[in-house]
C-alpha cells in the first residue's frame, strides 16, 4: 500500500475523524482527501506528470500536507524546501531537482517570482497563514497580519495562482489514473537537508 492509499482508505473508513489541526482549524479525512484530489487534478491540468518534480516551500500550514499528498496521488516527486533558506540555496535545490512547479507562502511569493526565471519553475501557487483559521481568528487575522508581517501582497505575474481559488475551481475534479500505475520503485520525494538532521 502506497502512502496516498492510507489517506484514501481513511477518507472512506473514518471520513469525519480529524486528520489535521492548524491553529484550532480542523480538517477531516474526507476534506483532506477531497482537497488533495482537487490539487492533484490542478497539477495534472498544469501538465505535471509522473516523475515530475513539484517544490514545496511552506511552513507547517494545511496546504503543505495536502499538496504533498496531491503530488503523491499523481506520481510526481515532492521536493521539500526550507522556507528559511537563502535564494542561492533554493536555486540549487529547485534546479538540482528540476522542479517545474512551486507551492509557497505569500510571504515568500515575491522572492520566488523574482527567482523563477533562473529555474525551470513554470507556475507558482500561493497560500497564506490565514487561509485556514477558525472563527474568530479568521476575522482577526487580516487586521493584524500586515502589521505583524504575517501576510504579504503578491505582485501580479504570469502563472501565479491562489491556493484557495485553485481548490475551489477544482473541487469537483479528480486526478486521472497515472499511466503505467505507481509502485514502490517510483521516487516519491527529494528531501534536502541543511545538515541539522
Amino acid at each position: 500500500m502506497l502512502l496516498q492509499h492510507y489517506l484514501e482508505d481513511n477518507s472512506r473508513k473514518i471520513p469525519d475523524n480529524t486528520a489535521l489541526i492548524f491553529q484550532g482549524y480542523r480538517l477531516s479525512f474526507r476534506e483532506f482527501n477531497e482537497m488533495a484530489d482537487a490539487f492533484a487534478a490542478f497539477l495534472q491540468a498544469q501538465g505535471v506528470k509522473k516523475a515530475d518534480a513539484v517544490a514545496l516551500l511552506l511552513p507547517n500550514v494545511i496546504p503543505c500536507p495536502v499538496a504533498f499528498y496531491a503530488i503523491m496521488k499523481i506520481g510526481a516527486v515532492a521536493v521539500m524546501n526550507n522556507p528559511l533558506y537563502a535564494d542561492r540555496e533554493l536555486l540549487h535545490q529547485f534546479n538540482d531537482a528540476r522542479a517545474t512547479h512551486l507551492i509557497t507562502l505569500d510571504l515568500l511569493a515575491n522572492r520566488m517570482i523574482d527567482l523563477r526565471p533562473k529555474t525551470g519553475i513554470k507556475s507558482i501557487v500561493v497560500t497564506s497563514i490565514g487561509d485556514y483559521l477558525p472563527f474568530p481568528k479568521n476575522l482577526l487575522f487580516p487586521l493584524v497580519a500586515k502589521k505583524k508581517g504575517l501576510a504579504a501582497t503578491v505582485k501580479p505575474a504570469q502563472e501565479v495562482y491562489q491556493w484557495k481559488q485553485v481548490i475551489r475551481e477544482y473541487s469537483q475534479a479528480r486526478p486521472t489514473a497515472v499511466p503505467g500505475g505507481l509502485g514502490f520503485e517510483d521516487i516519491a520525494m527529494f528531501q534536502y537537508t541543511g545538515g541539522t538532521t
